[in-house]
């Protein structure tokens, strides 16, 4: 049965966001409210989670996997940003963009895209989201949370729970709107942009 976590959207009590990071770090797989739609979540090094999240989804390994990070400083730790690229990826974040970067050495390399071993790294711009990833004291290994077959990220706690509820640990549930939309992904690891996926965020500045 899959456990049920309330957080406020405005104001995420410590108490049930520590609920939700205690699933986290006992080596569960949650399912997460951002500012683009839910999200599948785990601890960095949940190799288990990372399984249960390809299986979910069905993808294969030329998927890139997302760091969602509480800041740019924490960003960078996981992700080298070139110099012709630092700005625009800061004045984006936070917000509904993902950006494809080179992952430093804190990267397991089973998180890195096989062939040009980058990672997706985000800031949502989701208190929840963010209450999570600063509570759990590192980035959250994330995938949003779109079934095979759809095109868009799944939205509602309750349904959530009814489709895949047997495959996770828990769901967080914010109570409030939740976006379906999915980020722009933007791949930056040549150093300039190239805008793969349109999404909730302006592509305009990546173009």
């Amino acid at each position: 049965m899959v456990r049920y976590i309330d957080i406020h959207p405005v104001d995420p009590q410590q108490r049930t966001v520590d609920q939700a990071v205690e699933v986290l770090r006992g080596g569960g797989l949650i399912a997460y409210p951002t500012d683009s739609g839910y999200a599948l979540g785990a601890q960095i090094g949940n190799a288990d989670a990372l399984q249960r999240i390809r299986s979910i989804r069905e993808l294969d390994d030329k998927h890139h996997f997302t760091l969602v990070c509480r800041d740019f400083a924490q960003l960078g730790h996981f992700v080298n940003v070139a110099n012709t690229v630092f700005r625009a990826v800061k004045a984006a974040t936070p917000g509904p963009y993902t950006f494809i970067l080179p992952g430093t050495r804190e990267v397991p390399r089973r998180l890195l895209q096989a062939k040009k071993k980058t990672v997706g790294v985000r800031i949502p711009d989701h208190k929840v989201a963010l209450a999570l990833v600063e509570a759990l004291g590192e980035p959250l290994l994330s995938s949003t949370l779109i079934l095979p077959g759809e095109t868009t990220p799944m939205t509602e706690a309750w349904q959530i729970g009814e489709a895949i509820g047997d495959q996770i640990d828990a769901i967080v549930d914010s109570g409030d709107e939740v976006i379906g939309e999915p980020t722009t992904v933007v791949d930056l690891s040549s150093g300039y942009a190239e805008v793969i996926r349109v999404g909730a965020g302006d592509p305009t500045p990546f173009e």
